[in-house]
């Protein structure tokens, strides 16, 4: 497959087009969905402004579904303006207006009067609750006028994929608090660069998960997700407060449809079901919530303790196949109508399973890159140990930490990267137990040595 360089002068002025791709003028557009592009520029966001809509005609949602949406606004509003409505559905007034003008002409609302320039208060009319309760019926979402499924796609895909190279510096400034070895940070940049997957496995507590999170902090520049998506008259809710924080752009004249936001963070663990890898939608609630993986879009995915979910490891390798191989998965409405998204995020699988407990070679091979997280060796625990220390206001005896090395290996004991952290943590809590001024002891550390691990000591740190 071919790469391509695409190289911007920032003073050149870019065209856009109404589904929010953007070409240079004389110059054949992005290459589609099927073809990676690597950038020259620092944040996509900056570049991928959607357009601002000037009238219904320029957005890409059919006229009808936009009309009942601005019915059902109108209900929800005690004072029902053209410029609170323009609010809540996200578009700029004028477009607004047009839509209520609309439900005017049809009866479905009355004019009360006139506030300002292309701002009039309405009030329902009983056709309008009518009817009302007809639309209802079919789709209740309320809420930020929805995008095409095709502006979505063509969007994230370009995005991402316009992104720069993730520079090792950044790596090492997004795992800075973690002591990794050389060749992880080199592995772990080129997972955040490229948008493979990552197999990462290991004993428990030993930084899995946290540089998983970290992942997400190396990937350069903000993203553009829409409020929702409309497919088939249906609307799929993607922007979720929860998950997507909203980053701030410098110019307001962009359809707010969108919202700019950080490269998106999503863990799920032992909750996960592969029903919840798809739509889901309820009697009272007649619209969809996007599934994790589709809010993870720009972003870093962690399936966290792979092995523990509520369906068999087997079972969620099988579904991430397809969209690990190709970059695309497909969601099923309640109408039996099936459509292509998407998958255009890294994904994280953290477990203590090994490739050979597995046992499935399709899957692995579709792994972007591998690593491996085991014991910290000595160098390494006593770094993370005096890290910790630190950022807790503590200094710390090099002796003591030597005797706790010694201890494991009497005890036949493996250090894990968390120890350090939870051995202090729980030091700290016995010394105001005990009214004594905060600090790391031979007495402290063994008290809590067996609290934490839970059988006798056999060897005195002292």
């Amino acid at each position: 497959m071919s790469q391509h360089a695409i190289a911007i002068d920032p003073t050149e002025k870019l065209e856009t087009n109404t589904n929010g791709k953007f070409n240079r003028p004389g110059v054949a557009s992005v290459p589609d969905a099927g073809e990676p592009v690597v950038a020259e520029f620092n944040n996509p966001a900056d570049w991928f402004v959607p357009p601002y809509p000037k009238k219904v005609k320029d957005l890409d949602v059919s006229s009808n579904f936009l009309n009942d949406l601005t019915l059902k606004a109108c209900s929800l509003e005690a004072d029902t303006t053209s410029a609170n409505i323009a609010t809540r559905i996200h578009l700029p007034m004028l477009t607004a207006e047009e839509l209520l003008q609309h439900l005017h002409r049809e009866k479905f609302i009355e004019m009360k009067g006139v506030i300002g320039l292309h701002n009039h208060r309405y009030a329902m009319l009983e056709r309008g609750w009518h009817e009302l309760n007809r639309v209802m019926n079919f789709c209740s979402y309320v809420g930020p006028a929805p995008v095409s499924l095709k502006a979505y796609t063509e969007s994230i895909t370009q995005q991402v994929r316009c992104r720069p190279p993730v520079k090792k510096k950044t790596m090492e400034q997004a795992l800075t608090g973690l002591v990794l070895p050389e060749d992880a940070h080199e592995i772990l940049a080129l997972v955040a660069g490229s948008g493979r997957s990552l197999f990462l496995n290991g004993p428990s507590g030993n930084g899995k998960t946290a540089t998983a999170r970290a992942l997400v902090n190396a990937i350069p520049g903000d993203i553009w997700i829409p409020y929702a998506i409309e497919v088939d008259g249906q609307v799929i809710r993607v922007f979720d407060a929860h998950t997507h924080q909203p980053a701030k752009h410098a110019n307001d004249e962009f359809d707010r449809r969108w919202v700019r936001i950080r490269a998106p963070l999503v863990v799920v663990g032992g909750e996960l079901t592969i029903q919840s890898l798809d739509l889901m939608s309820t009697d009272s609630q007649r619209f969809y919530e996007a599934p994790f993986q589709m809010k993870a879009n720009g972003g870093v995915l962690v399936i966290d303790d792979l092995g523990r979910q509520r369906c068999s490891a087997t079972e969620l390798l099988n579904r991430w196949i397809v969209p690990l191989e190709n970059r695309i998965d497909y969601l099923t409405l309640d109408t039996g109508k099936k459509f292509q998204v998407p998958f255009e995020q890294t994904v994280v699988f953290a477990t203590n399973l090994t490739a050979v407990d597995l046992e499935d070679e399709a899957f692995m091979r579709r792994m972007g890159y591998r690593l491996h997280f085991g014991a910290p060796p000595p160098d390494s625990y006593v770094e993370i140990f005096m890290r910790y220390a630190r950022t807790r206001g503590l200094s710390v005896e090099p002796r003591l930490v030597t005797r706790l090395l010694e201890r494991y290996l009497a005890e036949g004991r493996q250090p894990k990267c968390c120890d350090p952290r939870d051995l202090i943590d729980r030091s700290i809590e016995l010394c105001k137990l005990r009214g004594q001024p905060i600090g790391l002891s031979a007495d402290s550390l063994n008290v809590v040595w067996r609290g934490y691990f839970g059988t006798p000591s056999t060897v005195s740190p002292s």
